[in-house]
């Protein structure tokens, strides 16, 4: 397994880290997720790469912004 970082824009709590993470995992091949609404970060742990916009439209589904891969 790889581990990819992305930085969320708006998450500030508990809730916020379960709605990211929520919706990354329902993405095919993702095998986890962590999101730290403090820090903003989201580790996804997945055996390649995933695909940039579907990460994108997740993030945006749980109403945050994908600020840089």
């Amino acid at each position: 397994m790889e581990r990819f970082e992305y930085h969320v824009v708006g998450m500030t709590c508990e809730h916020c880290e379960r709605r990211v993470t929520g919706e990354l995992e329902a993405i095919a091949g993702i095998e986890s997720v962590t999101a730290d609404a403090a820090t903003g970060l989201v580790i996804i742990t997945s055996p390649s790469q995933p695909d940039a916009a579907a990460v994108a439209e997740a993030v945006d589904e749980a109403g945050y912004e994908l600020a840089s891969v």
